[in-house]
């Protein structure tokens, strides 16, 4: 099947991520979340809300979904969460460690949530060679007052375009918090 504009190839399976298993993505996590009890608050940088507007579509979500912080400029995230300057110069936007400080900022600020998500990326097309597509997601627990981190995934976009890497990339949150749910806080 052949998608975007400089004919590239995309496979069915990332044509059906970047569009309606969206939404079934978005069930498996609402359901996961019910059957643990597990409250989810979002840190969303590259994927500017999507994920947690695809949740909100699922009827009961309130439950489950704390909500999430848009932090898509660099400030944002020290004075929102609390990310380091430090992390930010030393490793920039796009890194492990600033997702981490990005899922843990949130969780602090979120004391009904029992963990956190959270995504940074670069979606082109003006992105360094090296970080085109690429993008950061860290999970992040609390177990009484302590929080903890429980990993930090790195995922290459396939997507040609703006627009269809911020959903795919939606949908690489989603799936990786339903698959890591279990032995991340639990």
């Amino acid at each position: 099947m052949r998608g975007g504009r400089a004919g590239r190839v995309v496979c069915p399976a990332l044509l059906m991520l970047c569009g309606m298993n969206l939404s079934r993505e978005a069930r498996r996590l609402a359901s996961a979340l019910a059957r643990r009890r597990k409250k989810l608050v979002l840190a969303e940088s590259c994927t500017a809300g999507l994920v947690s507007a695809v949740l909100a579509r699922v009827p009961g979500i309130s439950q489950w979904h704390c909500g999430s912080a848009v932090v898509y400029r660099e400030e944002t995230k020290q004075q929102w969460l609390h990310v380091s300057i430090h992390a930010l110069r030393r490793w920039s936007a796009v890194s492990a460690p600033v997702a981490r400080q990005m899922a843990l900022g949130v969780l602090r600020h979120t004391p009904e949530a029992d963990l956190a998500a959270a995504v940074t990326g670069h979606l082109g097309p003006d992105a360094p060679p090296d970080l085109d597509g690429v993008i950061f997601i860290a999970l992040c627990c609390r177990r009484r007052s302590t929080l903890r981190a429980a990993g930090v995934w790195r995922h290459l976009l396939q997507s040609p375009g703006r627009l269809a890497r911020q959903r795919e990339a939606a949908g690489h949150v989603l799936r990786t918090v339903s698959q890591h749910l279990r032995e991340a806080c639990d």
